[in-house]
């Protein structure tokens, strides 16, 4: 009876395991099926590096787009990796427990709010407080930065801390056995070991900025155009899909499922590279 329960187990495993691997396979296949062909017919080229997204007159340039991606995530990470790094020292080795008590629910609540309330958070604060000291529309790729860095805080807090406390203690103490101090011990002894878990944090912090949809539409000012500065709005992949998925017809629709081909492309590229500069990172 037992080895039947273990040879059962083991096949609900493998089942679920391939329907995983078939998921992906068949999300793979269908953007590829549908979007590829779209990119061939109005040209790799144009698509990607036409600065013009105009499907009344049949322009799919969406090179903006990917400019703002860029920008925005790159924005997202300047702002939110420094300081959830740096939450999830405090919260595993200098918090004190009352404090700790409070602080874990609090980032634990953060990554349980809604999209479209961060986005909401985003309109009625943020976008007028950049507006009222920056300048400009506030509308704008700061403000999305702004507001992917606070969403992606929880993610990097969560991960790196686990990586923190998953080190050895013998490394602190050796640390403090050699005569440093206890913030040298930390910095300079248990965050290097902790880096492969932080690194991972920041991939996960990554995805989830690039994938972000509904706060970014509602900040961004969702410009196809390139901006000329951090002040200047604009439109992000995955804005452009959602915006005019549901009215596009034809070639319109196929070349926003292309986009979607080239955002899984981008996000599968990014991953690669992290993946690469962790292996080097050990050698």
């Amino acid at each position: 009876m037992k080895r039947f329960k273990e040879i059962f187990m083991k096949a609900v495993f493998l089942l679920a395991a391939c329907v995983s691997i078939a998921a992906v396979v068949l999300i793979c296949v269908f953007l590829f099926a549908s979007g590829v062909p779209a990119i061939s017919e109005i040209g790799i080229f144009k698509f990607l590096f036409g600065t013009q997204w105009r499907p009344a007159n049949n322009l799919f340039g969406i090179f903006p787009m990917i400019i703002g991606s860029i920008y925005v995530t790159a924005g997202a990470l300047i702002i939110g990796v420094p300081v959830g790094i740096l939450t999830a020292v405090f919260m595993a080795r200098f918090c004190p427990d009352r404090l700790y008590k409070i602080m874990k629910p609090a980032v634990s609540l953060m990554a349980g709010i809604p999209s479209v309330v961060y986005g909401f958070f985003g309109l009625v604060v943020l976008v007028p407080f950049v507006r009222d000291h920056f300048g400009g529309r506030g509308m704008s790729v700061l403000t999305a930065s702004v507001l992917l860095g606070l969403m992606i805080l929880p993610t990097i807090i969560s991960v790196s801390e686990s990586a923190i406390r998953a080190v050895p203690s013998s490394y602190y103490e050796g640390g403090l056995a050699l005569g440093a101090s206890h913030e040298r011990s930390v910095f300079f002894t248990i965050l290097p070991a902790a880096k492969s878990g932080i690194f991972a944090a920041v991939v996960l912090g990554v995805g989830r900025a690039i994938g972000e949809t509904m706060a970014v539409m509602m900040v961004a000012g969702n410009q196809p155009a390139i901006p000329g500065g951090i002040l200047d709005g604009v439109r992000t992949l995955t804005t452009n899909i959602v915006m005019e998925m549901g009215y596009s017809t034809d070639l319109h629709r196929q070349a926003l499922i292309g986009t979607a081909v080239v955002l899984f492309v981008f996000v599968l590229i990014i991953n690669i590279s992290f993946s690469l500069i962790k292996r080097r990172s050990k050698q």
